[in-house]
């Protein structure tokens, strides 16, 4: 892989980096400036509110928000469109409007399909998966492909959204804290689901009349497929042990009964892992055959090797890192440092752009 970095220029870096991160957390902030100083960058959008998904469109993009809008950047100015809902948007924590992605004929027919939190009457909180439609002013929801998906009371909502190059809709759903039924196929939490843009099964999952393609996942939050047509995942573990994975129809990834290293007769152990401490991994995209993927825990950007099976530091020094997009050699990527857990510098959240070709593995 190329190098912009000589390893002269690296090896004052890393020192100082180490001395900066032996202090406390106000160098500890200064030491996160100095690596953002190191890779160059253009940011494309600012004060996002917690944002989730990125989805570009040509030259436009289109971020959710989990706050509840889809921030669009059309022709470098940016605009807040509100979406309109049939069910008001959850707040639980980790819990709103997640998952976007826009319709194959989304010029014609100015569709994407989307993924939202919500409490019942009952106050049972759920996701679901819907189709919205951008007319006037507005997003508007006109249609439920799948709902009732488990949401627990806080936690693991899973939440991401793609199309797969077979034209299927597939949704990663967290266990929602109720880890033992993830080994369920008959609960819809803690699985990767598979379903027709209509919301129908396909004829071709591996269960039948069921939406589930794969199951025993924790909270997956990354979906990406290479040149082959494979199916890679990103899933946060317990404590740690994040996991990637490669996704293959029927299998079953383990949770709770192995994590790590551990394996058993008829379940799946990650290809990779981030045994202690965690790199909560999110959004994810494959550039040059290698899987790049986003890190909240691990602020940064992460790059996976599926030959050598290892994971390296791609980028760091811009905090919480929710999702990744790659176009060519362009990386785009946006901060979730006003998520709650983060700590926001001026003017945060932003989407980002990178040069692929300008950056360096850290080893």
């Amino acid at each position: 892989m190329r190098s912009f970095f000589s390893k002269k220029r690296m090896i004052p870096m890393i020192g100082l980096l180490l001395i900066l991160t032996s202090c406390g957390g106000q160098q500890e902030e200064e030491s996160e400036s100095v690596s953002k100083r190191e890779t160059e960058h253009k940011i494309l959008a600012e004060n996002l509110s917690i944002p989730w998904s990125i989805v570009k469109d040509g030259g436009d993009f289109y971020l959710t928000e989990r706050t509840g809008g889809i921030v669009e950047i059309k022709e470098g100015r940016q605009a807040k469109v509100k979406v309109n809902l049939s069910k008001p948007l959850a707040s639980q924590p980790e819990a709103g409007f997640m998952g976007l992605v826009l319709h194959p004929d989304f010029k014609e027919n100015q569709q994407a399909f989307a993924y939202y939190t919500y409490n019942a009457e009952d106050g049972t909180p759920y996701n679901r998966v819907v189709v919205l439609k951008r007319s006037g002013d507005a997003w508007d929801e006109t249609r439920v492909l799948l709902d009732k998906i488990p949401s627990g009371a806080q936690y693991h909502h899973g939440g991401r959204l793609k199309i797969g190059p077979d034209g299927k809709l597939y949704i990663t759903t967290g266990d929602a804290t109720q880890e033992e039924k993830a080994q369920e196929l008959s609960f819809l939490g803690g699985k990767i689901l598979r379903i027709n843009l209509d919301g129908s099964i396909p004829d071709d999952n591996p269960f039948a009349d069921s939406p589930v393609y794969t199951y025993g996942h924790r909270n997956p939050q990354g979906l990406a497929w290479n040149d082959e047509g494979e199916l890679y995942g990103t899933e946060h573990g317990p404590n740690g042990y994040d996991e990637v994975n490669l996704i293959e129809a029927g299998k079953n990834y383990g949770w709770p009964e192995i994590t790590g290293d551990e394996k058993a007769e008829g379940m799946v152990s990650p290809l990779a892992h981030s045994g202690e401490p965690s790199w909560a991994p999110s959004g994810a995209d494959f550039w040059n055959d290698k899987l790049v993927f986003a890190a909240l825990g691990g602020q940064s950007m992460k790059l996976f090797d599926p030959g050598t099976k290892e994971v390296k530091t791609l980028i760091k020094g811009f905090g919480r890192i929710r999702d990744v997009l790659v176009e060519g050699d362009t990386l785009y990527f946006v901060s979730n440092n006003t998520d709650g857990r983060g700590l926001p510098k001026e003017n945060d959240d932003k989407l980002y752009q990178v040069d692929m070709n300008s950056l360096t593995l850290e080893e």
